[in-house]
């Protein structure tokens, strides 16, 4: 299955790429995911707050089972004050 993966601000310098296209076995939870992204992009790994994603523009728990035509978004941590 095919899935879209979209990178926004600092997520998006380190893929150089604001999404990508990833081919994944049926049965992948959005977890295995990052992780296949993050050892494709070791420098997702240096982020020391965990990634926020969303599939089909919805906030979504690592546990959620991917389908094809999702898309994911990696979202970096909001800061502010």
């Amino acid at each position: 299955m095919k899935v879209k993966v979209k990178f926004f601000a600092s997520y998006r310098e380190i893929v150089g790429q604001h999404e990508i296209t990833m081919d994944l076995k049926q049965g992948t939870k959005l977890s295995d995911l990052v992780e296949d992204l993050k050892r494709l992009y070791p420098r997702l790994q240096g982020f020391t707050d965990p990634i926020v994603t969303s599939v089909n523009k919805k906030y979504a728990r690592d546990d959620v089972m991917l389908k094809d035509g999702d898309e994911i978004a990696l979202l970096p941590p909001v800061s502010g004050g």
